[in-house]
């Protein structure tokens, strides 16, 4: 089962960027590569088993369900259910936690998930770098200007 994982530090206080990200609706405010999104069937995008259906810049659609949301541990964790990525079993975490040494956090966004094996790696780059690291580096833009 491949891994896909990335942290970053935002110069920012875990609090803050804990308020731009927890709406789990919230993607196209702070990820460049997303054009909308809505929470199917009305519900809170707190609630767990919401599912946001999103689509991407490049028209890709994606529905992807809540698991869980932890404001103590400034966490939520989510699973794939359609898209073009062609994987399985995607489960992701996205996780902040305060640097102690000044108003900082660190910012973790991991998942495992299945997928044929000649993908892995292409797929490990992919998750990585075009959806993990540019959200980062865009949240980190974000805070810079403030």
């Amino acid at each position: 089962m491949p891994r896909a994982s990335v942290s970053s530090v935002i110069d920012a206080p875990v609090e803050q960027v804990w308020k731009r990200i927890r709406d789990f609706n919230a993607l196209p405010q702070w990820h460049p590569a997303i054009k909308d999104s809505r929470i199917e069937d009305g519900l809170a995008p707190d609630k767990i088993g919401c599912i946001r259906n999103f689509n991407l810049r490049d028209g890709a659609n994606f529905r992807e369900q809540l698991l869980a949301l932890s404001d103590r541990d400034h966490s939520y964790t989510y699973v794939i259910l359609d898209s073009p990525f062609g994987v399985v079993n995607y489960v992701s975490t996205l996780k902040l936690t305060p640097v102690t040494d000044g108003d900082r956090c660190v910012v973790e966004w991991y998942s495992d998930f299945d997928c044929e094996p000649q993908r892995s790696q292409e797929l490990v780059n992919t998750f990585r770098q075009a959806v993990y690291q540019a959200g980062f580096d865009a949240l980190k833009s974000h805070f810079s200007r403030r």
